[in-house]
């Protein structure tokens, strides 16, 4: 089973709510299957009107990407679990948790990914949680905050958006930890870059430090329905950028 490419439309930043119709026939152009959209943004249009511009441009929505507060308010959650199962995809993602800085905040967070967890399951969709670096970071006693989500949640209700990029600045190898968790993945986040003396950088796949062979390696072993390139920001213009990850990404047999 060989996974399907998508796209998030991060890439296009303001251009994506203002010609979503143009980015949707350059995605499609460039050879993506399907693309990904923030709730912030996309996440309150009516479905009918994503669906139908998804629809001409002849992709599929992979999911809806939305914060903490999302998930914290049950009916919003309502709410986007209805816009997806109308415009027809399967995933909510969620970035973020009540308090980064402490494991209680964690562990407020888990409960509340239980429950939009089993809301989602219970309409046939899957909820997934999008890591980033900072849940690696220890807290109180050593403990780090990723491990403490994994702990209080069910693998059947809360799945992962494994970003291989921010396992990569974590200190924590992308293949082994899709190894580990393989159960609990929901689907991959594709991206690269490297670390810099502010921080780090996003490059376009394949021009990076992360090591996505040993990712896509792995992830093979787990396939699922979608590998999604995410290029938080980029210096090239957006379609050249995507094109670029697309390529590598068809370059190293995906």
């Amino acid at each position: 089973m060989m996974s399907r490419l998508g796209v998030q439309l991060l890439a296009f930043g303001q251009r994506q709510r203002d010609d979503l119709a143009g980015v949707l026939a350059e995605v499609k152009q460039v050879g993506y299957d399907g693309a990904e959209v923030g709730g912030d943004g996309h996440g309150l249009l009516a479905a009918e009107v994503l669906t139908a511009a998804f629809r001409d441009a002849g992709l599929s929505l992979t999911g809806v990407h939305v914060g903490y507060g999302d998930c914290a308010n049950a009916a919003r959650v309502a709410e986007l679990i209805a816009f997806l199962k109308q415009a027809g995809s399967r995933f909510l993602i969620c970035s973020g948790v009540e308090d980064l800085s402490t494991i209680s905040g964690y562990e407020a967070s888990a409960d509340t990914f239980n429950t939009v967890g089993q809301m989602c399951l219970d309409a046939g969709l899957t909820f997934c949680y999008h890591n980033h670096a900072w849940e690696f970071q220890p807290l109180e006693g050593g403990k780090q905050g990723i491990y403490t989500l994994l702990d209080r949640t069910c693998p059947t209700l809360v799945k992962l958006t494994i970003d291989v990029f921010w396992l990569h600045i974590s200190g924590v190898n992308p293949a082994a930890f899709i190894a580990r968790y393989a159960d609990r993945v929901g689907y991959y986040h594709f991206k690269d870059g490297a670390k810099t003396p502010d921080g780090q950088t996003f490059i376009e796949l394949g021009q990076g430090d992360v090591d996505l062979v040993g990712a896509r390696d792995e992830a093979l072993k787990h396939p699922l329905g979608w590998i999604v390139c995410e290029q938080d920001s980029s210096q090239l213009e957006p379609r050249t950028s995507i094109k670029q990850s697309f390529d590598y990404l068809k370059q190293i047999g995906l």
